[in-house]
């Protein structure tokens, strides 16, 4: 009973990734019709993270120790900063749709980082790697990204920093449960003000009622409730499982793209999305250990 059970979370949190997180492209892309892209992200993730973590503290759970601080901090800088922002960054220069299919090689970044901690990568999993990469080329070189190098290079590195914090946090001393995502949420958020600074960008002098009702959905929906489950999946199946929504979320901020935005999608990226999910397939797959008997906690 217990394993069914635990097969019941694992797939209502991976539902909750896929759908809500492949329909926030299109929400941040609205958002920041309105907002900056890192006083977006402050906003989002302060205003979660400081939401979940009243309530957990009101609920009687322990506050993270100073070490536990430390990582969230961390954790918070490579998933909604480096992460989740650079990716709104380039939001303001390609389609959602885009943006998404560039991340879907999150899952090929993710094995590359976990053979740091012991993992070793098999033939299956530097084929999947292998096939990824020619789809990000044929995406850089026929599709929307062409010319627009640095577009690419730094959708690449947001799918590296989101996969690297997913990885090492694994190996780190975080709080337990809820506690750490809203902890993660919540430093991430401060961090990307601090960004925000840096970068000069100002608080905006005029927010429209669509960019008011996406940083709504990207705070409840978003990220209290689908960071929430990533974090859960994170810590209960491996890091390649939990990260299996890119496989996905392309194709619903495809639909969600075309759907409600009218975004047009040339036919190279249908080529270039096939070619990638072909090579994230093959590493999701190298594995049948996928998730284990019982939750890790």
């Amino acid at each position: 009973m217990a394993h069914k059970n635990h097969w019941l979370w694992v797939t209502i949190a991976l539902a909750c990734t896929y759908l809500i997180w492949g329909s926030t492209y299109l929400a941040i892309k609205y958002a920041i019709e309105s907002f900056p892209p890192f006083v977006m992200v402050g906003v989002r993730f302060t205003i979660a993270g400081s939401l979940l973590y009243m309530v957990l503290r009101s609920m009687g759970h322990a506050a993270p120790t100073p070490m536990q601080w430390r990582g969230a901090a961390l954790v918070g800088l490579l998933l909604p900063v480096l992460g989740n922002g650079t990716v709104t960054h380039v939001q303001l220069h390609v389609s959602s749709s885009v943006a998404a299919l560039a991340i879907a090689t999150a899952p090929i970044w993710m094995a590359i980082f976990s053979s740091l901690w012991g993992h070793k990568i098999s033939r299956r999993e530097w084929l999947g790697i292998a096939i990824g990469l020619v789809g990000i080329l044929l995406l850089n070189t026929r599709g929307s990204l062409q010319g627009d190098w640095q577009g690419a290079v730094l959708l690449m590195f947001a799918a590296a920093s989101w996969s690297l914090g997913s990885v090492w946090s694994k190996h780190m001393d975080l709080p337990q449960g809820l506690m750490g995502a809203a902890s993660q949420m919540l430093c991430g958020g401060l961090i990307a003000f601090a960004f925000s600074v840096a970068f000069g960008e100002q608080w905006p002098e005029q927010v429209t009622p669509r960019s008011w009702a996406a940083i709504v959905f990207l705070i409840v929906l978003g990220s209290i409730v689908a960071f929430s489950a990533y974090h859960w999946l994170l810590h209960n199946v491996r890091p390649l499982v939990a990260s299996s929504n890119t496989f996905v979320n392309p194709l619903v901020a495809f639909v969600v793209g075309v759907w409600f935005a009218n975004e047009q999608i040339h036919a190279m990226e249908y080529i270039a999305l096939a070619v990638i999910l072909v090579g994230v397939f093959l590493v999701l797959t190298a594995s049948k250990d996928a998730v284990p008997e019982e939750p890790i906690v």
